[in-house]
C-alpha cells in the first residue's frame, strides 16, 4: 500500500511539470513520431533527437533519458545555466584557496585550512550558516523570476539582466547566441571539473594539482 501511494505521488509530481500539450488530432501526433524516427540525435546518432530540445542554444540532441519529455525545457535550461555558473565560481575558488589565496584577516578557527578541510571547520566556526542563509535568500528571490518565466513572461532562461559592463550592448542576436553558447559550454566543463577536483582532493588528500 505504501509503495503504491509513493509511486502515485511521484507520477503526480512529474505530471505537474510536464509540458502543456493540446489535442490537435491524430495527424499531428503521427507527424511527430515520423519526424522523431527520421531525425537522429547529433550527439547520439543511434537515438532519435528529442523534439523539445529544438530552438535552444547548444542543442546537439543529447537527452538519452528523455528528461525534456517530462519537464519544461525553460526550467531545465535555467537549472543547467545556474549550476554551470555556480561551478565556474566554485572551481575557481576551490583551486585558488589550495594554491595559497587568502583574504585577510582570517576569521578565528579558519587558519591553515585547505579547500577540502574548510567545510567542517566553517560549520563549527559558524560561517557556513551565514553562507546557507544568503544562498537561501537568493534562491527564494530568483524563484520569482523563474516562476514568471514558466507562466509565459517571455524571460529567457538564466537572464537576470545582469550586464554591468555592457558586454552585450549593440551585439546582434547571432553574437548574443554565441556568447550564450560559450557560457553554456564553460559551465558544463566547470561542472565536470568541480566534481573532479573535489574527488581527487578527498581521495589523495593533496592540494592542486590533486595528484
Amino acid at each position: 500500500m505504501k509503495l503504491s501511494l509513493l509511486l502515485a505521488s511521484f507520477i503526480s509530481a512529474a505530471a505537474a511539470f510536464a509540458p502543456v500539450t493540446t489535442n490537435t488530432g491524430a495527424p499531428a501526433t503521427t507527424a511527430l513520431h515520423v519526424s522523431e524516427r527520421s531525425e537522429r540525435s547529433e550527439a547520439l546518432p543511434f537515438l532519435p533527437k528529442p523534439a523539445n530540445l529544438g530552438g535552444y542554444v547548444g542543442d546537439v540532441g543529447f537527452d538519452p533519458l528523455r528528461i525534456s519529455d517530462y519537464f519544461p525545457m525553460d526550467y531545465l535550461r535555467e537549472a543547467e545555466i545556474k549550476h554551470g555558473r555556480i561551478c565556474m565560481l566554485a572551481t575557481l575558488g576551490f583551486v585558488s584557496v589550495d594554491m595559497g589565496l587568502r583574504i585577510y584577516p582570517l576569521p578565528p578557527g579558519l587558519e591553515g585550512l585547505t579547500s577540502a578541510t574548510a567545510h567542517n571547520a566553517s560549520v563549527q566556526q559558524g560561517g557556513m550558516a551565514h553562507i546557507f542563509l544568503t544562498i537561501a535568500f537568493l534562491e527564494m528571490a530568483s524563484w520569482l523570476s523563474v516562476s514568471a518565466m514558466l507562466q509565459g513572461s517571455g524571460r529567457k532562461p538564466g537572464d537576470f539582466g545582469f550586464d554591468p559592463l555592457g558586454y552585450l550592448k549593440d551585439k546582434t542576436d547571432e553574437e548574443k547566441d554565441m556568447v550564450a553558447l560559450q557560457e553554456l559550454k564553460n559551465g558544463r566543463l566547470a561542472m565536470l571539473a568541480f566534481g573532479g577536483v573535489v574527488t581527487q582532493s578527498i581521495l589523495f588528500g593533496k592540494g592542486f594539482p590533486y595528484v
